[in-house]
């Protein structure tokens, strides 16, 4: 039977389950550092790049495979590849001779788009456990440089392997990046206090956009004007890149406050009584029945899995119907693509920002900021698609609409994406393996989804199906978090449950003992 979240939140004999969060700031005040740049911020500025590393690996393939495919090849053999229905007038950037080597279909390339995302999804679930029991930073480090180090196998893999060596070095990225998403919630759990979480959240996860806006761009250029032949060096540049990090992340980050050698100690003792009500740590069994009976979990797993299916639809198929259907020049194709990604991450800094203060100035609670701020996050892109889908050739008006919707997508950050927080500060890691697993299964339908039914032939009405498709799932899944959501922490993860059942076992032994 699933509980609600009153249910969930309901209090048990004298404890409280659910802190005044409102009273933070005064109860600590003696033990909140004065330094300007903390120990925790830095761990937060090394996460995001953490996390624009990640997206920039996921991305590349997007514009990379632009410049891999024999488009000529391709409409020789089968029609319609590029849709003729918006004239080139008036149109400076048109190009349409812009051929690599492989001659892959519209199915197959979602097929090797979506490849990545297989091993990235069977690592979830397995990361979030190992992350409780073992720590979250090495499983983060080495699997990162791991992605890294592979990245620079994809030319070797596309030339000598084809599509199925191709989609098995893809497809080892994945499980490399599998770690990201849960070790990086788990570590914000162990370094962030609660009245930061909308912030901090959001700074680390606008990485995804930072590193989108990065990646689309400057992979348009180097696919036109890179070494190695041009697309290869995408995966040379970004590769090095992303063994940097991991390397200076494996040395300078540590797991949490408690062992960090060089962190100030009233900053430590902030962080941890912040989180913990102690000075200490306890780290408890996953309470696995209690969080499967916990409706508000289902209601982010919903929001989670509604959102990356049409996050995928955009930052996968975008850049293939800016050329196939708008047809723009490579080099203005991930120029172009990259603004959507630029605004989302411009407003999740600037929402979340306010989410922080609805929630400190007393006038929202958790659960009404989470639901008001997610709301825009999912309605707005949902209905921007539909918006974008009846503008036709208007290439301008078509762009300006994604790139207001997909900004408006970055609400997420400070709505469902960072109310693990909320729930279960303890167990937010695991809880996010979960979600973020079955969000990912959602998102690789995307690629493939929207492959089969372009299927070569990519007119406005076959786009139009792939937008309408992903707009419904987007507010579909938005309001069912609306209302079954919830901004408390749930009762299974209360410390004062740890004391109460430690001092029930000591009677018993005593008695024994006697």
């Amino acid at each position: 039977m699933l509980i609600s979240s009153e249910q969930c939140n309901r209090s048990r004999g004298t404890h409280v389950l659910v802190w005044d969060q409102s009273r933070l700031s005064d109860i600590f005040e003696d033990t909140k550092p004065q330094r300007c740049f903390s120990t925790r911020y830095f761990v937060t500025f090394m996460l995001f790049l953490g996390m624009a590393n990640a997206y920039v690996m996921r991305t590349n393939m997007s514009v990379a495979i632009v410049a891999m495919v024999n488009h000529t090849a391709i409409t020789s053999d089968q029609e319609d590849v590029v849709d003729d229905e918006c004239p080139n007038q008036n149109l400076t950037v048109v190009e349409n001779g812009q051929d690599g080597d492989f001659v892959w279909s519209s199915s197959l390339q979602g097929y090797i788009l979506s490849s990545f995302f297989y091993g990235y999804v069977i690592t979830q679930i397995p990361f979030g456990i190992l992350a409780k029991k073992y720590g979250a930073l090495n499983f983060l480090g080495w699997g990162m440089l791991l992605n890294s180090v592979f990245a620079f196998l994809v030319p070797v893999a596309a030339y000598e392997g084809g599509v199925i060596g191709l989609c098995a070095v893809r497809f080892i990225q994945g499980l490399g990046e599998g770690p990201i998403v849960p070790c990086t919630h788990a570590l914000l759990a162990k370094w962030i206090p609660p009245n930061e979480r909308s912030r901090m959240g959001a700074a680390v996860y606008a990485g995804a956009q930072f590193g989108t806006i990065i990646s689309m761009p400057l992979s348009g250029l180097l696919a036109e004007y890179g070494f190695a032949g041009g697309w290869p060096s995408i995966f040379y540049v970004f590769g090095a890149v992303g063994t940097i990090w991991s390397i200076a992340f494996l040395w300078l980050v540590y797991e949490d406050p408690s062992s960090h050698p060089r962190i100030d100690e009233r900053e430590k003792k902030y962080i941890n009584t912040s989180l913990w009500g102690t000075g200490d740590q306890k780290v408890p069994n996953i309470p696995f029945k209690s969080i499967l009976k916990c409706l508000p979990f289902y209601a982010i797993l919903l929001a989670h899995m509604g959102h990356n299916y049409g996050y995928e639809t955009l930052m996968t198929e975008l850049p293939t119907y800016m050329k196939q259907v708008l047809r723009f020049s490579l080099k203005a194709n991930g120029l172009l693509s990259s603004l959507p990604y630029l605004a989302m991450w411009l407003f999740s800094m600037f929402i979340s920002v306010i989410a922080d203060w609805m929630i400190s100035s007393n006038r929202f609670t958790h659960t009404s900021t989470r639901k008001l701020i997610n709301s825009i996050g999912q309605y707005g892109p949902g209905l921007a698609l539909i918006a974008a889908s009846y503008t036709g050739c208007d290439r301008a008006l078509t762009l300006a609409i994604l790139t207001v919707g997909v900004g408006l997508n970055g609400g997420i950050y400070s709505g469902f994406k960072i109310n693990h927080l909320d729930l279960s500060p303890r167990f937010a890691g695991f809880l996010m393996a979960i979600t973020n697993c079955l969000a990912n299964l959602a998102g690789l339908l995307a690629p493939i989804a929207a492959g089969n039914l372009i299927n070569n032939k990519p007119t406005m009405g076959q786009w139009q199906i792939v937008f309408f498709i992903a707009a419904f799932v987007y507010i579909f899944c938005g309001t069912f978090y609306n209302i079954f959501g919830s901004g408390e922490r749930q009762w299974w993860d209360n410390p004062a449950n740890d004391v109460k059942e430690t001092a029930a076992v000591l009677p018993s032994a005593t008695t024994t003992t006697t």
